[in-house]
């Protein structure tokens, strides 16, 4: 459904921060020290250099006191571009602060005035510190330490060293300010006297500290640096010019190199560099070509086109940006199979989509083939993924490359993967908070395994790429090329943290980090603290009257909503949903991080066709329909589904439009057969075409549909033969009234805590589903558990094994959430947005299960596995769903076929059919209990899973009760026993 955080974005403030004292992971002054003394004055420092003023006055008053006269007093100079004074608090313990030119121009803080404390203080373009701008560095006799620290990693703007010499005392809180070395690097030279080192913490000046987790840092005397809590002694200038490369990066590792058909893709582990690879050069020997050298930008290739029955040697070089070159890597060998007819780049399979089950990865979770793409953004901390080394981007498009194997041992020829475009929000990973829908997402992307990288090695090895798409919402932030909104950013001392100075010309990519705040989270395109020309957000930047869960100041139109006018009507809708099954789940937001689009306008149906028209130009083979419930099924039937399957047809032939595969999600969290009575919040709603004309104007059609089928109520919708067999013959579907939209089985999987309970839900839907032999079955998914349970399923592993039996048996297409093949993350809460790790969820990362190697040339097989993916492997579900699949593969009544419980007795059991030119398909199924055909066709039937052959002469058959999480499946003339006993089907 939809990825949210739990909470509105004004409570997302970053965890390192605490304002005016020390850090939360600090918990007091840093180790070894007090303190600063109570005082009674304050000495204000303020920043002259933006302001060219002649003169600066501080007017004030001390708490509980009154202020001084305008324009009060004037400051004196303090050191460049600073100005301070000293003011007698008395026993007042701060001071409200506004300053000015002596001329009427003041600085009052937007409004608000500046609420200053006792002690140093300074006062820079509205932000608030604690440090002595002008503190001095005069040289005296004694030993010196030089003190480089880097602020790359964590993007301080200003630094200050908080020090005592051995035997010494520490300075005052917060220390003594650090010069600018050079980009990243701030440096202090220190006179500790007769002492040899000294104790040593560093801080931002506004309370965000670097104790080195509380056990302060040691340092000598000499030159050292301290980088990501990193101390080198006797260290070089980190600032100095730097030396000529002359060092070779690091051979390459575990070259692999995998063949399919005439194609063989070869992956290697990432040399490391003193600074940094920038290429690969991938040597082969073999076949009538002779030697080929190729660079690629990453660590995986896929060489295609070779010959037939030839075998390569592959060896592999890295280079870095000097050009020095590494040893060449041990030599990978693969040979060719035979040629096979193979789609071009870019070109989908083209093939029925009920032969192909599905197995769904959340990308950014399940494997990490390049760490230099992975991001933790605003939360990292917060969510506890830091502390886990777990950002919440990690898996790739190359770990999916690097795994498609793995996938493939599995038995699975088709990947659902999750929204692919540019997302942006403050915990995104998961793809549903799109804005810029035209560009893939760099935190998925590496050189050389691109997005349509991955399309193509998939379809080298025969899979299918679902891609999930949202046309209902785009992030909070809007849609890039359509409209995003301004917000307002005060940049004061509360807020500077989150609003990121303006740095015209930088464009936000979710990968980037922003040089001036070193954010990779940058906002600052899209705020303004004037108010923008044209606004119509009301009581722009006045406050609200309202606190942060931080107790900041929240003020009107700092964050997006439909309702503060802050979007234009034209585009997106302007309301909350209040009724679920109402027209206005329809046309109304379903949360804050998700802009609800106003789908019935031309300009955005444009917008979202031309989107995704590029990524079916990439040869994706089919899209998974994100909160399709939430877009009136006239809108879908009128735009977005034709614009789909005709730039299919016009890019790829109608052969490919036919098995194109859309299904949508259309959540229905309920077990009856309409949800709650409303057939407009019915997943096999979606399914058909209308059954009327509406007005010409696509709002204005929306209603009347709505209105039109909800008189209508359920005992008059459409229905359909086409899952059901005619007797023990299947006929051929009657798809003319096909909307275009399948459907995943929503009444299944709230249904499948129990598999009798999901199988007798599903079969009574699936006459008003237009063809549930398309239905895409599952059990959980990144959303939910059965019955709408927060969960990962967790009914063990012999349920389990019983579930899949039924899936993979039973009409419709089936499809496992990433890891369920080892039950990973039983009972795990599916979902908690940042409020805690990711590694505690049922979205943690699945790549520990597969490290290692493992090659497939066949599905449902493994070739070789070595490592952890070996152990994975091994796994009693993994055996039961490869074997289940070698049996789904070669019967094809169990993927295409219609069905029928006529004449059987038996829980969940039932016959299916499947007929098409010289291919005659019939079987019969019991999954766990005891089961008695009558009326069947006479001949012989052989079990695929026992391989036992039962005679027919008076069309009747009886079959023993196989067992839960065991099956059988008799079919006339069948091929004999598939496949070798596992723990399951035996």
């Amino acid at each position: 459904m939809r990825r949210t955080s739990p909470f509105p974005i004004v409570a997302l403030a970053a965890a390192t921060l605490l304002v005016g004292g020390i850090p939360p992971d600090v918990g007091s002054p840093p180790m070894g020290r007090t303190a600063a003394e109570a005082t009674n004055t304050a000495t204000v420092f303020y920043y002259t250099k933006t302001k060219n003023w002649p003169a600066t006055y501080l007017h004030y008053a001390p708490d509980g006191g009154s202020w001084t006269t305008v324009p009060g007093v004037q400051m004196e100079a303090a050191c460049t571009d600073w100005v301070k004074e000293t003011v007698d608090l008395g026993s007042a313990a701060g001071l409200q602060a506004t300053f000015n030119n002596g001329n009427g121009t003041w600085d009052n803080n937007g409004g608000a005035n500046y609420a200053l404390g006792t002690g140093d203080i300074t006062v820079k373009d509205g932000v608030i510190a604690h440090s002595d701008p002008c503190a001095g560095t005069d040289p005296v006799e004694g030993n010196e330490a030089t003190v480089y620290y880097s602020t790359a990693t964590s993007g301080w703007t200003t630094a200050n060293i908080h020090y005592a010499p051995t035997g010494g005392s520490w300075t005052t809180v917060p220390g003594v300010g650090m010069e600018t070395a050079c980009t990243g690097w701030w440096k202090k030279t220190l006179d500790i006297g007769t002492a040899t080192s000294l104790k040593a913490a560093f801080n931002n000046g506004n309370g965000v500290w670097d104790n080195n987790n509380s056990a302060d840092y040691t340092l000598p005397t000499g030159t050292t640096t301290v980088q990501d809590r990193t101390v080198t002694t006797a260290a070089e200038d980190p600032c100095a010019a730097e030396e000529p490369d002359t060092e070779a990066p690091t051979a390459p590792a575990k070259v692999t190199a995998s063949a399919t058909n005439t194609s063989i893709v070869i992956s290697w582990e990432a040399s490391t560099d003193n600074t940094a690879v920038t290429k690969y050069q991938v040597t082969r020997t073999g076949g009538t070509k002779g030697t080929v050298v190729t660079d690629v930008g990453s660590t995986v290739y896929s060489d295609t086109g070779l010959e037939e029955l030839t075998g390569y040697t592959y060896t592999v070089k890295a280079v870095d940006a000097a050009g020095n070159t590494s040893p060449a890597s041990a030599a990978a060998t693969a040979t060719t199979g035979e040629e096979a007819p193979e789609p071009a780049s870019g070109t989908p399979l083209g093939t029925d989509p009920r032969k192909d089950p599905i197995y769904f990865v959340l990308t950014a979770r399940f494997y990490d083939g390049d760490s230099s793409n992975n991001r933790g953004g605003s939360q990292h901390v917060k969510s506890g993924n830091a502390a886990n080394n777990d950002p919440m981007f990690r898996g790739d498009f190359k770990g999916l490359v690097d795994k498609l194997d793995y996938i493939k041992a599995l038995g699975f020829s088709a990947v659902w993967v999750t929204p692919v475009v540019l997302n942006r929000s403050d915990y995104d990973y998961h793809g549903y908070h799109g804005y810029d829908f035209y560009k893939v997402d760099p935190r998925l992307e590496s050189a050389g395994a691109s997005y349509q990288d991955l399309i193509n090695a998939a379809h080298a090895k025969g899979m299918k790429i679902y891609q999930d798409v949202v046309y209902n919402h785009s992030s909070r932030w809007g849609a890039k090329g359509l409209f995003t909104p301004t917000v307002y950013g005060v940049r004061d001392s509360e807020w500077s943290w989150y609003y990121d100075e303006k740095n015209e010309g930088f464009e936000y990519d979710g990968l980037t980090v922003d040089p001036k705040s070193g954010k990779s989270y940058y906002n600052g395109d899209l705020w303004s603290t004037a108010e923008p020309s044209g606004n119509t957000c009301v009581n722009w930047g006045k406050a609200t009257g309202g606190k942060s869960s931080e107790g900041y100041t929240l003020y009107n139109c700092q964050w997006p909503s439909p309702t503060s006018g802050m979007f234009p009507k034209a585009y997106y809708h302007q309301c909350w949903i209040g009724n679920w099954e109402g027209e206005d789940a329809r046309s109304c937001w379903l949360h804050e991080d998700l802009a609800d689009f106003n789908t019935e306008n031309t300009a955005v149906q444009n917008y979202l066709i031309g989107a995704y028209d590029k990524y079916i130009d990439m040869g994706v083979d089919g899209f998974r329909v994100d909160t399709a419930v939430h877009i009136p099924r006239v809108t879908w039937n009128r735009r977005f589904l034709p614009a789909i399957y005709d730039r299919v047809t016009q890019k790829f032939g109608t052969a490919a439009a036919q098995n194109f595969f859309v299904f949508g999600e259309v959540a229905a969290f309920v077990n009856d057969k309409w949800n709650r009575g409303s057939v407009n919040h019915s997943a096999q709603f979606y399914t058909w075409k209308e059954r009327k004309e509406y007005s010409a104007d696509d709002e204005t059609a929306a209603i009347e549909q709505f209105t039109y089928e909800n008189n209508l109520g359920t005992g008059n919708q459409p229905t359909s033969t086409n899952a059901f067999l005619s007797g023990n013959s299947y006929h051929t579907p009657d798809r003319s009234q096909f909307s275009g939209m399948n459907i995943i089985d929503m009444r299944m999987h709230m249904n499948f805590g129990d598999a009798q309970n999901a199988y007798n839900n599903g079969k009574d839907s699936d006459d008003s589903v237009n063809d549930a032999t398309y239905n895409v079955v599952y059990v959980d998914s990144h959303d939910y558990g059965p019955n709408k349970s927060s969960t990962r399923y967790s009914g063990g592993t012999e349920a389990w094994a019983e579930n899949m039996a039924l899936m993979w048996t039973f009409r419709g297409i089936p499809t496992l959430y990433y890891g369920s093949e080892t039950e990973f993350q039983a009972g795990k809460q599916i979902d908690c947005g940042p409020t805690c790790p990711l590694a505690s969820t049922g979205r943690a990362y699945y790549g520990d299960q597969l490290a290692g190697t493992v090659t497939a040339s066949e599905f449902g097989k493994a070739d070789t596995a070595s490592g952890q993916v070996a152990t994975t492997l091994a796994q009693p579900l993994v055996k039961h769903i490869q074997r289940l699949n070698q049996i789904r593969r070669a019967i094809p009544a169990l993927q295409m076929g219609q069905y029928s419980t006529d004449g059987i007795s038996g829980s969940m059991a039932f016959k299916r059919r499947y007929t098409s030119g010289s291919t005659d398909s019939f079987a019969l199924v019991t999954v766990t209990g005891a089961a008695t055909y009558t009326g069947i066709p006479n001949g012989t039937y052989t079990d695929a899973v026992t391989g036992d052959v039962q005679t027919v002469s008076n069309g009747t058959l009886s079959v023993a009760a196989p067992g839960k999480g065991n099956l059988r499946v008799y079919v006339l003339n069948g091929p004999g026993k598939i496949g070798s006993d596992g723990p399951y089907l035996k």
